[in-house]
């Protein structure tokens, strides 16, 4: 069909369609912009965007066993087979920081190496008692049967640890090698005549200036101060101990509280402040039950000021005192009627006697523990003897040590005290010799004390 052939309706109709075409494209194009505008007019208008949301993916079981091995990155156990887990809530700023492990509180670390020292304590402990038990068997159950017997004897003559000699023998042995060390009685009467006490000592040679100058003694000791006590260092094999003699044994009493029996001990110390004294050592036994007896209760026969008490409980294995011219007796056993016909007003129970009227007595055997002794020279003068033990440079020393000991310093007579952890002295405001006791200076009911000079 031509041009000219078409209709005005046709006409009409076909333009229609050109405009209505344009229209739409027009349209089509204008909508991104109006979007852009609108974008525009929102952000000027400080109108609040939605931000995008975008969905959480869930963790799967592999995500969850990844975590497991990273322990500060989560803490939630990971989800059984089709369940899903529900989200932790995170702490907040406030509480920590996110993904850091946070210290330990400071008592916590207290407690820490609190348990740790006393871990490290612990087996100290149990490494050092496994030591000493293979060193008390190696010695106990050794090939010496010297070094046997010696241990038996030591730990039997202490209360407070004689049970180890149980430990490694039984009765019949223990008894067997206790036997061995009996002591045989002594039983003949103190010669008095044997000490001959001078009225006036020599205290030494005047010099040009008219001062004394002191001299050595027939033993060759010389009181260098001049306070009629001499104060010697004693050393023998395996032990360390000091004697000291006192010139004029008018000075040495036995110092005790005979009211305070039962009720409580003094130490050396506290006995010598009782009695005003510049020197003392322990003496007599005391009830002492597993070592932790208070030292109130004499166990065997005190003498004080003459009057005789605890005369029912014996006398161990010795007696000895001062009568009342200051000259020492010494017994193996002794009766109140003894007592009274020798004039005795100070006395202790303990023993063996050591030395009887000049000439050494038979002690037995014994263990190596602490010792204390008393003994007097021809010429009056008291020796006071202790000796320590139990420690690293002195094991202690055996009652014949302790006779040889007063036959050199020219004893006459010489008896053996109480030891142990009792062995002390004391001189011029301090002890003189090491305490062998684990908790301290113990108290005692008896001692003898050097009282000052007049």
């Amino acid at each position: 069909m031509r041009d000219e052939d078409m209709s005005v309706d046709q006409l009409l109709t076909e333009l229609h369609s050109l405009l209505g075409d344009e229209t739409s494209a027009e349209e089509a194009s204008s909508e991104p912009a109006a979007e852009a505008a609108e974008q525009t007019e929102l952000v000027e208008q400080n109108e609040p965007i939605e931000p995008f949301e975008q969905e959480e993916p869930t963790p799967t079981e592999e995500d969850w066993a990844y975590l497991a091995l990273k322990p500060n990155l989560h803490t939630q156990d990971p989800p059984t087979s089709g369940d899903a887990p529900e989200p932790e809530e995170m702490p907040g700023p406030e509480d920590t920081e996110v993904g850091l492990p946070q210290p330990p509180s400071r008592g916590r670390r207290v407690l820490r190496i609190l348990a740790r020292c006393g871990i490290v304590l612990v087996e100290t402990a149990l490494l050092g008692a496994l030591g000493l038990y293979c060193l008390l068997y190696v010695v106990a159950k050794g090939p010496s049967t010297t070094a046997s017997e010696l241990f038996v004897l030591s730990v039997r003559e202490t209360n407070a640890v004689r049970f180890l000699a149980d430990v490694f023998f039984t009765e019949e042995e223990i008894a067997a090698i206790q036997s061995k060390a009996a002591v045989p009685d002594y039983v003949a009467e103190t010669d008095t005549s044997l000490i001959q006490i001078p009225t006036d000592p020599d205290d030494g040679s005047d010099s040009d200036d008219g001062t004394q100058t002191p001299v050595a003694d027939a033993w060759g000791l010389i009181d260098e101060d001049g306070d009629g006590i001499i104060l010697e260092t004693v050393n023998g094999e395996g032990y360390t101990g000091y004697m000291m003699v006192v010139l004029d044994p008018s000075r040495v009493i036995m110092g005790s509280v005979p009211y305070s029996y039962g009720g409580r001990g003094y130490t050396v110390e506290q006995m010598c402040g009782v009695f005003d004294a510049v020197a003392g050592i322990n003496a007599g036994g005391f009830y002492d039950p597993n070592g932790l007896g208070d030292g109130s209760t004499p166990d065997a026969m005190v003498v004080f000021e003459g009057e005789i008490y605890y005369a029912d409980s014996g006398t161990r294995k010795g007696f000895v005192g001062l009568d009342s011219n200051s000259i020492l007796h010494v017994f193996s056993s002794v009766t109140v009627s003894q007592i009274r016909a020798n004039d005795i007003q100070y006395g202790v129970s303990f023993g063996p006697v050591l030395v009887a009227n000049g000439e050494a007595c038979d002690v037995g055997s014994s263990g190596l523990n602490p010792r204390t002794a008393i003994g007097q020279r021809s010429d009056g003068a008291i020796l006071l003897l202790v000796i320590d033990g139990r420690q690293v440079l002195s094991i202690g020393a055996t009652w014949q040590d302790l006779v040889d000991i007063m036959l050199d310093y020219g004893a006459v007579n010489a008896c053996n005290l109480d030891g142990g952890s009792s062995s002390l002295m004391w001189y011029n405001g301090e002890y003189v010799n090491n305490c062998a006791s684990v908790v301290g200076i113990r108290p005692v009911p008896t001692t003898f004390v050097v009282l000052k000079e007049d």
